[in-house]
This record gives structure tokens, C-alpha cells and sequence, in this order.
């Protein structure tokens, strides 16, 4: 007897174009006999933008919800939403990508229909994925989410210098960056913003994070691997007192005195894999790992 799972939906909501993809996955979880959420804001998308039948949905916001597995429809970006609304919940995430190039989201539209029917067969993958927290030494409290898969970064405000970043781990220093910023990265993130500024890739299960600084002004300045379990500390000066907290791509402003301390979370999110997706075939899919243009 096929069992009964729980699914809760959340999806990319600027792309028109790419939601008739909806209609589909709605198909192969109703055949099925799944019960479906999804949030408030991916729903109103979907009902003024498709024709989908969203009869029967169970409609939640924010992270009022509780599933057997997260479905995430878009890019790694939407991917990322997701992951910060299931949490500590530690509920395994699905990516279904209708981006771009989707590290994260890493099923095709066309492949759902196998990828469900191995789900429901019980062979995947549920990866645990180390997450980054931050949190302030002082008055100033971050408003939104303090914890990050990707990567947690400071960075100059648009129109002012660049700015010296204090780094500590465990206490000790490292070394003073001048910089138009630091990013601090998991594995998860460092094939992202990490990796566009000259960073290390980094295997999911290495144990690890990099601080990779962002167009420095010292060339003698590089990217540094450390252990996941230590404690990184940043204080941060500013001519124009202030600087950007990114987190996973949310930012917001902080004070120059302000210090931040990053260190692993304790909790992971769990992403969802087909058992013979590995992580190097995704670098050679993704990345174009050897492939030679000429042929």
C-alpha cells in the first residue's frame, strides 16, 4: 500500500514564464495521494499567473507548517527562502529548478516524475548541510534571520570606502582586511558568492568554512580554509560608520562598533538527493568539470 506523505511548497514568484511548472507537480503529488501545503505568497502567485487547480491545497504562512518534505520550486535562491522558513525543523528540502544554473535545486522539471517516483520508493538522499548563526556583541539585534547555508557576509555600503575588517578565530587574531568586504562560507555556499570572488570549493562533508575577502586592497591577501567548530569574531571599521550584514543574500545595516561573532549552528538543513547524484557529478554538470570545447 502506498504510503501518505506530507509535502509543503514554496516557489519562486517573480518568473511568469516558469510556473506553469506548478501544474505538473500538482498532478504527480494528487496521483499519488499526497497532502499539500503551501505558502501564502507562492499560492496568490500561482492562482493570478496559472491555471493550476490549487483545490484541496492547505494554505500556511511563514513557518506554520510541518511536512514530510519540503518542496522548493525556482532557482537556489528560492531554495534558500525555503531553508530559512523550515529552519530548525530540520525537514529534508527538495529543489526542483526552474532557474539557472541551481547547485541547490538540482531536479529538472522533467525528471519529477522519477525523481517522485524514487522518493516514494524511499531511495534519496537526505544530505545534512552544516549552517552558519551570527549574533552581535552588543545593543544591536539583527532583525531578520541569523542563520545561513550559504554564507554569512559584511560588506561596504554602496557609496563608501572600502572597509578594515578585525578578524579573530578563537580569540586569536588572524589578520586585518582592508576590503570591500569578508565572506565567511559553508561548503554549501562556497560553489556561490564565495567562489565568484576567487574562493575554494569545498566538499559538503569536509568539516569546514572559508573566509574569502572581497576585492582587497592588499594582493597578498587569500582566501582561508578553518574548521567548522571554531568561532570566527569580526570587528568592523567604517568611514561611513556603518556597514552590510548578508546573510545568505538578505542584508541590513549595522553600526560601526558593532562586532559580529559567527560559529556553527545546531542544527543542519537537510537537502534532498537522488542516490546516484553525487557531488562531483554536479561540479561536472554544473561547473563543465573537463569538458573540452573544442570537441
Amino acid at each position: 500500500m502506498q504510503q501518505t506523505l506530507r509535502f509543503a511548497l514554496f516557489g519562486n514568484t517573480y518568473q511568469e514564464h516558469k510556473s506553469a511548472h506548478v501544474t505538473h507537480l500538482l498532478d504527480i503529488l494528487r496521483r499519488k495521494k499526497a497532502e499539500i501545503s503551501i505558502c501564502s505568497d507562492f499560492y496568490n502567485f500561482i492562482q493570478q499567473h496559472t491555471l493550476a487547480n490549487l483545490e484541496g491545497l492547505r494554505i500556511f504562512q511563514g513557518d506554520d507548517f510541518d511536512a514530510d518534505m519540503v518542496l522548493s520550486i525556482g532557482g537556489d535562491g528560492t531554495f534558500l527562502k525555503a531553508a530559512s522558513r523550515v529552519g530548525k525543523k530540520e525537514i529534508p528540502i527538495l529543489g526542483i529548478n526552474t532557474g539557472r544554473l541551481g547547485f541547490l535545486a538540482d531536479i529538472m522539471p522533467q525528471q519529477m516524475e522519477e525523481a517522485f517516483n524514487e522518493i516514494y520508493e524511499g531511495k534519496y538522499l537526505a544530505e545534512p548541510r552544516r549552517v552558519l548563526q551570527v549574533s552581535c556583541n552588543n545593543h544591536h539585534t539583527l532583525k531578520g534571520y541569523p542563520y545561513g547555508l550559504n554564507e554569512i557576509a559584511v560588506l561596504k555600503r554602496d557609496t563608501s570606502s572600502m572597509i578594515t575588517i578585525h578578524a579573530y578565530v578563537n580569540g586569536e587574531i588572524l589578520c586585518s582586511y582592508q576590503a570591500d568586504g569578508l565572506i565567511v562560507a559553508t561548503p554549501t555556499g562556497s560553489t556561490g558568492y564565495s567562489l565568484s570572488v576567487g574562493g575554494p570549493i569545498l566538499v559538503p562533508q569536509s568539516g569546514t568554512f572559508c573566509l574569502t575577502p572581497v576585492a582587497p586592497h592588499s594582493l597578498n591577501l587569500r582566501p582561508i580554509v578553518v574548521r567548522d567548530d571554531w568561532e570566527i569574531t569580526l570587528d568592523i571599521e567604517s568611514r561611513s560608520h556603518n556597514f552590510l550584514v548578508a546573510i545568505d543574500g538578505r542584508s541590513e545595516t549595522c553600526h560601526e562598533g558593532t562586532q559580529l561573532t559567527i560559529r556553527k549552528a545546531n542544527h543542519y538543513v537537510r537537502i534532498v538527493k537522488r542516490c546516484h547524484h553525487s557531488f562531483f557529478n554536479t561540479l561536472r554538470d554544473k561547473m563543465m568539470w573537463g569538458a573540452d570545447s573544442r570537441i
